[in-house]
């Protein structure tokens, strides 16, 4: 008999042989070098199950299917004993399902569970076994284990066991789709030396005259000397001002041209500043280094809009996203380390284009406290055992070197910024706490401000605030969740007009515009949260440094609840205790303070807490750690408000669902309880999963989304 694989409609076979073969070639091509052989077996067994009776019955068009995939996790088991005999079994088995759980079950129908699947019943497969004649190679990954206690070893073991299926998930894709759709094509290529001089024809273009300039390129020559030094973590703390992006990014050209690396990730923490940031860098590289946005609010379909003259079609870019196969992708926290951590093979099949990288990390200080440990282990064992090296940068750096030191035992990391002293010149305002202050007293001073912007702690606060302050002599702005990100971005370029040609401008946020909006005020009012929002808020009071000082003043209301009571109890305590809270003495402290606080959940929400006291290879909870995996609170739903940009986009909802990423800068995000609310007003309904605002009179331009607003008319 010959063996078949695939089978197109057009008649073509592969046959089962081939399909072993060449996902074993580009699996062993897809891992680093301890894992070569290891990759190659797995993908040469993954699919020997098509090779059962009934399966090549059902191929042939005759009969029913019958599971495959447990069948290479099956010989395995039964044939050979080594370190990564049981990561070949998950990765085998769950090829097609998602990494399954292990556990004690013996219950033949519980499917998450892999115990329970090593105990099902299969045909012969020996046929395609006598025809592949696998192999099993030489251990080589019990070094890797031999000197780590039983928890550090199984968190290793588990980090490993993804990689690997991300190496086989992808390998099998590849080879499947190059035989069905041999036309389709993915992948992008770039040239990091060109890109490179253009980076550094466009930083070297910016004038060195006044004290900051020199400042700045005093402190960008220290990073790009350190990145040549000998490590795996890199750490940038640099003030707000000070050019981080640009200095980050042609620090990582230089490391990737260097060392040679495959590709550089760039992760920032949010979807508001991450289409900006990919559009300095399209402005800068254009065709010598493409950039490929990876995130909830990136349109592929415009893509083919703007790219007549060149092959990335929308179709392309988001093959490619499938696994990163770029030279330079820009994407979220949420995004990358969920290629981490997830058990399905959409996700996971990225995490193998992880190694030989340079990556990134924008913001890290907003990492949730929740998540520092899987987050540090991730960069960690990325940076330590898949050849690729980490940028982590913050103008508020935490010690997260303490951290990966502690759940890694990793200690390669270099401060890129040892010399410190040219800080002093980008403290462009003071920070003066106010004490408590009702929204409708604020309100009064911030009448008198001619540049103003007061940041609140609630969508609530921001609302009740705006309109405490509408007799304002000038124009006053909202922002806040409540409005769409389309609506949001045309306002704040709106405040960047008025500001940049000396307008009486009032601006009314939630913290959304502390992270990369470029906006300059001459008065800051922060009511009080972490030391960092304090000093991120800092950013927007003389920002060009015109001013010989602004003012950021710091206010309480109600206190908060949660971390964010935790946070702001701390920075109350140091503007007691420090002259300038800016001070990095005091960044230092807070972040202290605040970690000790968060001690237990930081220690705790690892995948071997989840394991108990006597952690084994064969009970690791994949599928479970990977569901409890949220970075985010993913207890809202997108509502869409209609506008006339949206009208076409709407009304071909129930015809195509590729419309609803095009839709994601229309939305507002609503809980649960609040989208019930609006079900029973009847002022949303739905489209093929979509919910629509379908009474206009619950949101307006200045303050958004309001299911309030009709109230007093409702009976």
């Amino acid at each position: 008999m010959e063996y078949i694989a695939h089978k197109t409609e057009d008649g073509r076979e592969q046959t089962l042989k081939e399909h072993l073969e060449n996902t074993a070639l580009l699996c062993r091509e897809n891992a680093i070098p301890d894992f070569k052989e290891i990759a190659y077996l797995c993908g040469l067994i993954h699919d020997i199950g098509k090779g059962q009776h009934s399966w090549q019955r059902y191929i042939r068009g005759e009969g029913r299917g019958i599971p495959h995939a447990l069948c290479g996790a099956l010989e395995v088991h039964k044939q050979h004993m080594t370190t990564y005999s049981p990561m070949l079994e998950y990765v085998i088995a769950s090829h097609h399902a998602g990494l399954y759980d292990g556990g004690l079950s013996v219950d033949e129908d519980d499917e998450k569970r892999l115990n329970a699947v090593l105990k099902r019943t299969t045909e012969s497969y020996d046929g395609i076994l006598k025809k592949i004649n696998p192999i099993y190679p030489p251990d080589t990954l019990l070094k890797y284990f031999s000197s780590l206690d039983k928890y550090s070893g199984m968190e290793l073991y588990a980090f490993f066991t993804r990689y690997l299926f991300s190496c086989l998930t992808d390998a099998d894709f590849i080879d499947t789709e190059r035989f069905c759709t041999p036309d389709v094509s993915r992948g992008i290529e770039g040239n990091f030396e060109e890109a490179y001089k253009r980076i550094c024809s466009k930083l070297d273009s910016f004038k060195a005259e006044t004290k900051l300039q020199k400042a700045r390129g005093e402190i960008q020559r220290q990073v790009y000397d350190a990145v040549s030094e000998d490590a795996n973590i890199f750490s940038i703390n640099m003030p707000t001002g000070s050019g981080k992006t640009l200095c980050s990014m042609r620090a990582a050209l230089k490391k990737a041209i260097e060392q040679k690396k495959k590709r550089i990730i760039y992760v920032i923490p949010f979807v508001s500043v991450i289409e900006q940031t990919a559009n300095v860098f399209k402005d800068i590289f254009s065709d010598s280094l493409p950039v490929l946005e990876h995130h909830s609010n990136y349109d592929f379909d415009k893509a083919d809009d703007n790219n007549t003259e060149n092959e990335l079609t929308g179709d392309k870019l988001k093959r490619t996203c499938e696994n990163w196969d770029a030279p330079l992708i820009v994407t979220t926290n949420i995004q990358f380390f969920e290629s981490v951590y997830h058990c399905k093979s959409s996700r996971l099949r990225k995490m193998h284009n992880m190694a030989d990288s340079v990556i990134v990390f924008d913001e890290v200080h907003m990492l949730p406290v929740d998540y520092i440990q899987p987050c540090v282990r991730a960069i960690s064992y990325i940076t330590k055992y898949l050849n690729s090296t980490a940028i982590i940068m913050s103008a508020t750096m935490p010690d997260f070197a303490k951290y990966i030191e502690k759940f890694t035992g990793n200690r390669s990391i270099k401060n890129a910024v040892s010399d410190t002293s040219d800080y002093e010149v980008f403290k462009k305002c003071r920070y003066t706490y106010i004490g408590v202050m009702e929204l409708e007293a604020l309100s009064s001073k911030l009448l008198t401000e001619d540049s103003a912007l007061a940041i609140v702690n609630t969508k609530k606060s921001a609302r009740e605030l705006y309109r405490f302050c509408t007799a304002f002599d000038g124009e006053v702005f909202h922002l806040s969740t409540n409005l769409t990100g389309a609506d949001r971005a045309e306002k704040i370029r709106l405040i960047g007009e008025r500001l940049k040609s000396g307008k009486r401008t009032l601006a009314i946020s939630t913290s959304l515009i502390e992270a990369g909006v470029d906006l300059d005020f001459q008065t800051v009012y922060r009511e009080n949260a972490g030391l960092d929002n304090i000093l991120q808020s800092g950013g927007r009071c003389n920002r060009e440094g015109l001013r010989e000082t602004g003012d950021v003043y710091v206010f309480e209301t109600d206190g908060g609840i949660g971390d964010l009571k935790i946070k702001a109890g701390i920075t109350r305590k140091l503007f007691e205790e420090f002259e300038d809270i800016s001070d990095e003495k005091c960044v230092s402290e807070y972040y202290s303070r605040f970690m000790t606080d968060c001690s237990g959940r930081i220690n705790r929400n690892s995948i071997t807490q989840m394991m108990g006291e006597k952690p084994r290879i064969y009970s690791i909870p994949f599928r479970s750690y990977a569901e409890k995996f949220e970075m985010i609170d993913e207890n809202t739903i997108g509502v869409v408000i209609p506008c006339e940009e949206n009208e076409k986009l709407i009304a071909s909802l129930e015809y195509t669902l590729s419309v609803k990423r095009r839709l994601q800068k229309y939305c507002v995000s609503v809980r649960h309880y609040e989208l019930e609310e609006m079900i029973k007003l009847g002022i949303v309904c739905e489209i093929s999963g979509v919910y629509i605002l379908s009474n206009p009179d619950y949101y307006n331009k200045e303050i958004g989304l309001d299911i309030n607003a009709g109230q007093d008319y409702i009976l």
